[in-house]
């Protein structure tokens, strides 16, 4: 253990922590227990740390010896060198304060040692006076908040949801020349492409990646330089736009100063504009997986319509079974997502006049939301979707048991006489085309070249329809 002095007295700290003696007293007040704030909210304090530090030696706050030490510092924070120096909970005040304190004190004693002074001393690098410039936690941790959820979801989420829509629209050509039985209601209906599921699912996800994407720019918009209460009190003059200029540098991202800054200090409306993204996307997620799921049941005594690709996983009871496994880790996710959105919903609504009070779970919230899903969405889409195929015999089968093919015949022979040739078929056993065939309502050629399954999906009417030139 070390010693260490702040305004409130001594307390001693593990000799090999690099966080201080107010980090200290949180885990005395709070604990520093799980879970904890993102690894990369923590590695993007090392960005807004380095980009302060600059814009305060460019605008004379800060001398440039000090301004170097912290910048080194600092980036050895975004690089992930101290990940394991924050040891607080979420669970913390709502404004953040203490995570963006231990950031202070983490990057302080760091400058420190470079300079050759021992932790702890405060020299000739200080946390608050010279890292925490020009800054307070109210402004620093929502700019944090805006920095982490751009990069992760820039550099994984969208590229995830990239290869999925590639990967439906691959599935799709491969099935362009199948037609399967259409499903209403969970019971049959007409024959449909059977590409076409995935050619909407494709679509759905593109567009949501746009919806995604104009969230995220609109994230760019950074409150650093409202300081405490969204004035600027304590910043210099043109903080805001060297500081955005700085971590433009950093990272080659857009950022621009907020024209109202309190705006992203008290509301959250840009964070909660993505996570509602990672919401929608969780409901076009679980219809698809559902539909896969549905279609793949079985596979004898279900659907069967779909094969999936064998994962080596079965049941710890039933020999051979095997499962969509991917599919349901994905539906877990979905899951997760929407209850996360629900709870920075609510946490978003907590801004009262110059601040929100719920930063830490919002944002512990949205980034466990867009890892999860840049987790697990190219685990389905490499080891369950590229390799799904179709089962041409069950869909075949189904098709010639279904009567809802009929819905071709009524142009021709009308509703009611159609509608009394499905009954007749059901009551007796037989196909419709058999039932059809012995009605006597139209010959075998005749059946087959008006029934065709993959004309059917295609749409439209085969021949002018008889009944209506009779009714002309």
């Amino acid at each position: 253990m070390r010693l260490e002095a702040d305004a409130f007295g001594d307390v001693e700290i593990p000799a090999d922590r690099l966080w201080g003696a107010q980090t200290q007293r949180a885990i005395a007040t709070f604990g520093a227990g799980e879970p904890r704030l993102p690894i990369a909210l923590l590695r993007a304090f090392g960005l807004q740390k380095s980009a302060a530090a600059r814009a305060n030696a460019v605008l004379g706050a800060l001398d440039e010896e000090r301004a170097a030490l912290i910048v080194r510092a600092a980036g050895e924070l975004a690089a992930g060198a101290f990940d394991d120096h924050f040891p607080l909970p979420v669970w913390q005040t709502g404004s953040g304060t203490q995570t963006n304190m231990t950031a202070n004190e983490v990057i302080a004693n760091r400058a420190n040692q470079l300079a050759g002074a021992p932790l702890g001393g405060k020299r000739p690098v200080h946390p608050n006076d010279h890292v925490n410039r020009s800054q307070s936690s109210n402004d620093s941790f929502p700019t944090v908040m805006h920095i982490s959820a751009i990069i992760e979801t820039e550099m994984h989420l969208l590229p995830a949801l990239r290869d999925l829509a590639a990967a439906l629209e691959d599935r799709a050509a491969a099935f362009s020349d199948l037609a399967r039985l259409g499903r209403t209601h969970l019971n049959d209906a007409v024959p449909v492409p059977f590409s076409q599921g995935f050619s909407a699912a494709a679509v759905e996800i593109r567009r949501i990646s746009c919806r995604m994407a104009d969230a995220v720019a609109d994230l760019h918009d950074l409150p650093q330089g409202g300081t405490a209460a969204g004035s600027g009190l304590n910043a210099p003059d043109g903080f805001d736009e060297a500081f955005c200029r700085h971590l433009q540098d950093a990272t080659g991202r857009p950022f621009r100063a907020a024209a109202v800054k309190v705006e992203a200090m008290a509301g959250h409306d840009a964070l909660v504009a993505l996570s509602a993204t990672c919401e929608a996307l969780s409901v076009a997620l679980t219809r698809l997986v559902n539909d896969i799921r549905h279609l793949s049941s079985g596979p004898n005594a279900g659907i069967g319509e779909l094969i999936l690709p064998d994962d080596g996983l079965t049941s710890s009871i039933m020999p051979g079974k095997r499962n969509a496994t991917l599919g349901e880790a994905l539906l877990q996710v979905c899951h997760h997502v929407c209850g996360n959105h629900t709870c920075l919903t609510r946490g978003a609504a907590s801004g009262v006049f110059e601040l929100n009070v719920s930063k830490p779970v919002i944002i512990h919230a949205l980034l466990g939301s867009i890892a999860a899903l840049s987790q697990s969405i190219p685990r389905f889409t490499s080891g369950c979707l590229a390799g799904i195929r179709p089962n041409k015999r069950r869909i075949l089968e189904n098709l010639d048991r279904s009567m809802m093919a009929a819905t071709a015949l009524t142009p021709h022979h009308g509703y009611d006489v159609v509608a009394s040739l499905i009954r007749r078929a059901e009551a007796d056993g037989l196909t419709l085309r058999e039932a059809a065939i012995q009605d006597g309502l139209m010959t075998v050629e005749e059946f087959d070249r008006l029934v065709d399954p993959v004309r059917l999906a295609r749409g439209g009417l085969a021949v002018v329809p008889s009944i209506i030139n009779k009714e002309s």
